[in-house]
């Protein structure tokens, strides 16, 4: 099994709070909700709060103001599963914010240091580099980018010669203006990456490397800090990449991901085209200059697996 160093992020001043994650998360779902949205009144310009009060949430899961009032305060220690599945519903939560506001309310304690190496098996490693004809990833916790194949070089641009802690899907997103012009629809791209560290820092909420990561982009970006107070989570599971290669011009590819059963926080992307597409012909040019292609990316050095 092929061991891949955490890269070094530089030292939180602060490490992620997990009560004020849960607050800040079940206050920003309760805003998003409009008392129409959930058959209640709206009493107009008597209403002093956007979205739903405390009251009318607590009232829609069937528990009481003040226990309501103790979980949005962060207090989630005691709270059931069951009130976590009534409060989900009254939210109208995704599958995705289920599962994070059950994380941040009942987090899990690891058997393993969340910063501890991540690890990939060597036949996945083997996989990848089979795999000719379709650009592939396989990103780790905190977005790190662990393994590529010659496709995704081509396509995505080399990785290879940055340096460990660079090679993160985050850091290139916000801070390396050259993805801005690679993604046709960046805004899209950056709230997703967004959106699965959220996730991260909900099944990891004592991850310094992670609270590391979000400190030194919060800093950076504008961009990223806008999108972390959201505190929007989904998952990616599949859909189109739009991209505007520099060597072959527009790329509509078919985004697919895999969750690693014995490594479930690691994530298998891959890129494919249509048959018989436009994309599908760039793809074929892009893998026939092989070492060229590469070279080009978005500006990079040249590329290799990790």
């Amino acid at each position: 099994m092929d061991e891949y160093p955490e890269p070094v992020h530089e030292p939180a001043a602060h490490a992620l709070d997990p009560r004020a994650e849960l607050s800040e998360f079940l206050r920003t779902r309760r805003a998003r909700l409009k008392p129409e949205d959930v058959g209640l009144p709206d009493y107009g310009r008597y209403r002093r709060v956007p979205g739903l009060r405390r009251e009318e949430l607590a009232q829609l899961a069937g528990v009481s103001v003040a226990y309501y009032t103790r979980l949005e305060q962060g207090n989630g220690q005691h709270v059931s599963p069951e009130v976590l599945d009534a409060i989900a519903r009254a939210l109208r939560l995704s599958d995705a914010e289920h599962a994070h506001l059950t994380h941040l309310a009942k987090p899990k304690q690891k058997k393993k240091p969340a910063g501890r190496a991540q690890q990939v098996r060597g036949p996945l490693r083997t996989l990848l580099d089979t795999m000719d004809g379709v650009p592939a990833i396989l990103v780790g916790r905190r977005s790190d980018i662990l393994v590529w194949n010659r496709m995704a070089a081509a396509v995505f641009g080399d990785w290879a010669e940055l340096p460990a802690r660079e090679q993160n899907w985050a850091r290139l997103v916000f801070l390396r203006p050259e993805y801005r012009d690679l993604f046709v629809d960046w805004e899209h791209k950056a709230s997703d990456v967004v959106s699965q560290l959220r996730m991260d820092a909900g099944s990891h909420p004592n991850d310094p490397r992670l609270s590391a990561l979000v400190g030194e982009l919060s800093v950076k970006s504008e961009e990223f800090r806008r999108l972390w107070a959201t505190h929007d989570v989904k998952e990616k599971c599949h859909g189109i990449q739009r991209l505007h290669h520099p060597l072959v011009g527009e790329l509509d590819l078919r985004l697919e991901s895999f969750h690693q059963a014995d490594a479930h926080e690691q994530m298998l992307v891959t890129y494919h085209a249509e048959p018989n597409s436009p994309s599908a012909e760039a793809l074929r040019l892009l893998a026939s200059w092989g070492a060229d292609a590469t070279r080009a990316g978005t500006s990079t050095p040249s590329a290799r697996t990790a």
